[in-house]
């Protein structure tokens, strides 16, 4: 079946793998739920998603994220709380930008995040859940000393105003320049930066799938690569003998070197 949808952008063969894929999938369930209703007797096609390449995934190393959080902390403490909103605790851009006070005990040492931005609406995070993160220390600490009374909002702009994701990422901009780091202003890698450091710290997928939000299991494992434990467990087998077959062997001789048993 071929396709003859169009967008303003012209055809899907002219969007990505990822857009078309994202198409093809609400098409997909458009077409079950016809059926569902009594609309269509059977499904008419089978839509097979296109093969996509893995994602690859950009992230500061240790040197470079606290370079980062450093420069933001001579430009302004807003942002270097952006910066350590989503390095030291895993946010999404909507989230840092919806972080209000009530979400924020200080008492247990937790964010709770509750609510995120999208395109000036307040909605519910992505997956549709909230969850809880520690904070670390410097976090904490950042956030006790700058406590305001200008909104319930945490983050503001110069005129009083809540930050939207221009103001966001024109920050961003500024503290890469401040770090001598490529210039994007995308906040992700910020999150990525920390699933990052936490699987090269040896944390569990699960903590870190808990943390960062991921529905899926499987988005965090795309960063245990990186954990040295998987690794190091792995070649400790290795070292481990078997007692079994260690019992064998002296008893059929077997291990002397150059003789085969029989």
């Amino acid at each position: 079946m071929r396709c003859v949808h169009k967008t303003g952008a012209g055809s899907l063969r002219d969007l990505s793998t990822k857009t078309v894929n994202n198409v093809l999938t609400v098409f997909n369930r458009l077409l079950k739920v016809a059926v569902e209703w009594g609309v269509l007797d059977k499904l008419p096609a089978s839509i097979k998603l296109l093969k996509a390449p893995k994602p690859t995934m950009a992230f500061y190393d240790f040197a470079e994220y606290e370079r980062l959080v450093e420069a933001a902390g001579k430009l302004d403490w807003r942002i270097q709380l952006m910066v350590l909103l989503g390095g030291d605790a895993g946010l999404r851009s909507g989230e840092i930008i919806a972080l209000e006070w009530p979400d924020i005990d200080f008492r247990r040492g937790q964010l709770h995040i509750r609510q995120a931005e999208w395109r000036g609406h307040v909605t519910v995070p992505k997956g549709g859940r909230d969850r809880r993160v520690p904070m670390t220390k410097r976090l904490a600490a950042l956030l006790a000393a700058n406590r305001h009374l200008r909104g319930a909002r945490v983050l503001y702009r110069d005129d009083g105003e809540p930050v939207a994701r221009a103001t966001v990422s024109r920050w961003m901009k500024k503290a890469q320049t401040r770090a001598g780091l490529p210039v994007t202003g995308a906040l992700h890698i910020l999150r990525h930066t920390f699933c990052s450091r936490l699987a090269m710290r040896g944390a569990p997928a699960k903590a870190i799938q808990e943390l960062a939000g991921h529905e899926s299991l499987t988005t965090t494992q795309r960063y245990m690569h990186l954990t040295p434990a998987a690794k190091d467990a792995a070649i400790s087998l290795l070292d481990t003998a078997d007692p079994q077959l260690s019992g064998d062997m002296l008893e059929t001789g077997s291990a002397t070197p150059g003789k085969t048993g029989g």
